[in-house]
């Protein structure tokens, strides 16, 4: 069995390999470097590593794939900024779309250098799905809590699934929805702890249809992760030995953000 260690290695190798692709001079001089998302890398790689794919296959997958994530990231930024700015402010977002559409550059030429036509068409819809998903989101009244929760749960995991699906390891579907949706609330939690403000729950509020008030969705929220922890120890548990090292990043993790749910391994 690989190493914690190791494994740790490993996704911090392809991490600074990912920085190396989408850094440039001059967008870093006005911009932050993107964040990179380890929760969907360690999910990539634990997918990858269950294949048969040469070595620099799968890492050309991962780093294309991290990259379709950090262009959708980086026009998130724009998307859920306040409208009224300031003349830096309208700069700063005019570059982070600039940014945007300079990832999204590069995994197409990445894809082109593969040479994987089917690659880049399970890439190219899994990216129209979500920016459906996240227009429907983003712009509409959604219907109601749940169907505004199954809309960021399809936003936060549908391009780890596709590539799962495509490389024939759907077993790990369940527990990527599960995994990224809770992590996406405890980091809006956390975002609300720090800065009193979530741009992502304002969208919620802001919605007549939902009906919510500030407190009632924070409950809700919390009642989310509880549900979504219990559901995931289970579908955890039901992955294959092979994964048991994503079962204890899983579980390190979550330790990180004071949830002590014990998930039952293999092995």
């Amino acid at each position: 069995m690989i190493q914690v260690s190791n494994v740790e290695h490993e996704i911090q190798t392809l991490k600074q390999k990912i920085i190396a692709k989408v850094r440039h001079p001059f967008l870093s001089k006005f911009i932050p470097e993107p964040v990179i998302d380890e929760d969907k890398l360690m999910l990539l790689s634990s997918i990858m590593d269950d294949t048969a794919l040469p070595e620099v296959k799968k890492e050309q997958y991962i780093i294309t794939t991290m990259l379709v994530q950090v262009a959708l990231d980086t026009h998130d930024l724009v998307t859920l900024t306040d409208e009224d700015e300031e003349q830096e402010t309208v700069r700063s977002r005019q570059l982070t779309v600039l940014a945007g559409d300079y990832y999204s550059g590069m995994y197409y030429y990445l894809l082109s250098q593969l040479d994987d036509i089917p690659m880049i068409h399970t890439l190219a819809s899994a990216i129209k799905d979500i920016n459906e998903q996240k227009m429907e989101l983003y712009y509409k009244d959604v219907g109601s809590f749940q169907e505004f929760m199954n809309g960021l749960r399809d936003i936060e995991s549908l391009l780890i699934q596709r590539v799962a699906s495509y490389v024939q390891r759907t077993t790990i579907n369940d527990v990527a929805g599960e995994w990224l949706l809770t992590k996406k609330l405890l980091n809006e939690k956390k975002n609300i702890q720090n800065n009193g403000f979530s741009p992502l729950f304002d969208l919620l509020l802001k919605s007549p249809r939902t009906n919510t008030s500030y407190s009632q969705m924070m409950n809700t929220v919390e009642n989310i992760i509880q549900k979504n922890m219990s559901r995931l120890e289970m579908t955890i548990s039901q992955l294959p030995l092979h994964f048991n090292q994503l079962k204890s990043y899983v579980h390190s993790t979550l330790d990180d953000h004071n949830y002590t749910k014990q998930f039952a391994e293999e092995g």
